[in-house]
């Protein structure tokens, strides 16, 4: 199964436009939070995106809720809207969490959760999933721009527990584009010029296409 993944769009209509152009490439969009910038233009978004008729799922980040976008997705109907939740695609497990784990300082506009509420939503992840989270595992594609890891540790441990074939993530924008390995999980952080990525069935393994 081919992925074509991205985070961040932050309501750029062009690169949304851009994952259209590009969704005949994959078998599976993942697009993993955060179409909104502090909870705006998530409707306009999700009109440009919802022409894709590819299996596409999709995560709050932590610029909308998942309720917000639950409501904006009612009419694409390609869409998984993942929090908590799960779906097969083609023989493959995906697992999805939203929101920023841990909690931000950035106020009231950011969907957070704590790490104790992240781990609860986490716990469902079944083995050899590809588990797509806004948020990082801690420790993994969550440097900023100090060096200051501001991933999840709730996300890290349901990776190893799960033993995910590969997690698909966001959130940190200084950490955009980087590919690292937790033990045989590859962890993206797929940002907004995405990532091209290649899985096998549930109880495989992740790799960038050569």
């Amino acid at each position: 199964m081919r992925i074509l993944a991205f985070s961040d769009l932050h309501r750029d209509e062009a690169a949304a436009q851009g994952v259209v152009r590009r969704a005949n490439e994959a078998d599976v969009i993942v697009i993993a939070g955060d179409l909104a910038t502090k909870r705006v233009g998530l409707e306009a978004m999700v009109e440009v995106l919802r022409s894709i008729v590819t299996p596409t799922v999709v995560v709050p980040g932590n610029s909308e809720s998942d309720l917000e976008l639950e409501a904006a997705c009612t009419e694409w109907t390609a869409a998984h809207v993942l929090h908590g939740s799960g779906v097969e695609i083609g023989g493959v497990a995906f697992w999805g969490l939203g929101g920023a784990v841990p909690v931000t300082p950035f106020g009231s506009w950011s969907f957070d959760l704590d790490e104790s509420d992240a781990a609860d939503l986490l716990a469902g992840c079944p083995e050899g999933a590809v588990l797509v989270s806004h948020s990082p595992p801690y420790g993994l594609a969550d440097g900023d721009a100090g060096g200051r890891h501001l991933g999840s540790r709730a996300v890290l441990a349901a990776a190893r527990r799960a033993r995910t074939q590969l997690v698909i993530c966001g959130h940190i924008h200084a950490s955009w584009g980087k590919q690292v390995s937790l033990g045989e999980t590859l962890v993206v952080n797929a940002g907004p010029r995405g990532a091209v990525l290649d899985v096998g069935p549930t109880s495989g393994s992740a790799r960038s296409p050569t």
